[in-house]
């Protein structure tokens, strides 16, 4: 006898059609399906840019899924992060993904086409600039040249958001939108003046430029209430400690991340998913330390997205 899981079909405009009807095969059984070789099944894992968190998590968990589900094929999308990656999975163009909670709905949909597998760790905003550089509280950023994150991503919508409860929203600001690595180039070129990006500690091409370049990283810690009260409840304040980058610590404004789900991914395959991601996080924290935050404890908590069934399946097994 074999597991079979079968991945749903559905209109999706950048898809292959062969996509539709392909089979996913392992060696422990639940049902019956033919012993036949099947075409592996593709897991395509949205993430962002290829030196910030999101990638280098999503790369260690597509090698964890090839290594241990055979059958499956998993592999990283770069991607403008967090807003992109929930239109992605929404689309069935990916069909994992990570987000931060402040880019998703404020209540669960009726039918949803997204849905959680895990609260991974939170992302911490910075804002980036030069050591003898004119800005050292976010009201020196009037009329100054701030990348604001690439426009998809969930460091835009933070940014964003911040810049308009300070009251520098509009042309107060010029805002530029570029992603992390550009970001990091235009402020060595001198090109602008600061920028914002929200990841997980540390943030590795924020650790190579302190390393390399007098950078100072602004407190932000004073927003935090502002934002939560304009926006969501999701903002809390995090600590940015010296050790991370061996600068002055400072608190800033932070939000959680989620790994999301395409909806219709069979529960037997997104349980096997959860199972890796939990039972492998010491493998997953050396590909980035955020990566081994996760508990089983604080994984359930995605709202306003629910829990696939297949996730919910496994925490309730590992209940105490």
């Amino acid at each position: 006898m074999s597991r079979c899981w079968s991945v749903p079909g559905r209109r999706r405009a950048a898809a292959p059609a062969a996509l539709l009807m392909l089979l996913l095969v392992s060696t422990a059984g639940l049902g019956a399906c033919r012993d036949s070789p099947a075409e592996p099944v593709p897991i395509r894992i949205a993430t962002g840019s290829p030196t910030a968190v999101y990638h280098a998590f999503g790369q260690s968990l597509a090698a964890i899924l090839n290594r241990e589900l055979p059958g499956v094929r998993a592999s990283v999308v770069v991607t403008a992060a967090s807003a992109e990656n929930m239109r992605l999975v929404g689309a069935g163009a990916a069909e994992l993904g990570f987000t931060q909670a402040d880019v998703l709905p404020t209540g669960p949909a009726s039918h949803p086409s997204v849905l959680a597998v895990a609260r991974v760790y939170d992302d911490l905003l910075h804002l980036v600039t030069t050591a003898g550089g004119p800005v050292r509280t976010v009201a020196d950023l009037q009329g100054r040249r701030v990348s604001v994150g690439a426009a998809g991503s969930g460091t835009e919508v933070t940014a964003t958001r911040l810049l308009e409860v300070a009251r520098l929203g509009g042309d107060r600001v010029q805002q530029k939108h570029l992603n992390l690595d550009d970001s990091v180039a235009a402020l060595r070129a001198g090109e602008i003046d600061a920028f914002f990006f929200s990841g997980g500690l540390p943030v590795r091409a924020v650790r190579e430029l302190t390393a390399d370049s007098a950078t100072r990283i602004v407190d932000l810690g004073e927003w935090t209430e502002s934002l939560r009260r304009s926006y969501r409840e999701v903002y809390v304040s995090r600590d940015i400690p010296r050790s991370v980058y061996h600068l002055d610590p400072v608190t800033t404004v932070a939000n959680p991340n989620y790994l999301i789900v395409r909806a219709d991914l069979p529960e037997s395959l997104v349980r096997e998913v959860t199972r890796l991601l939990m039972e492998r996080r010491a493998e997953l924290a050396a590909a980035h330390p955020a990566a081994g935050r996760m508990s089983p404890r604080s994984a359930i908590a995605t709202a306003p997205l629910p829990l696939h069934p297949g996730a919910a399946g496994w925490y309730r097994s590992v209940k105490p």
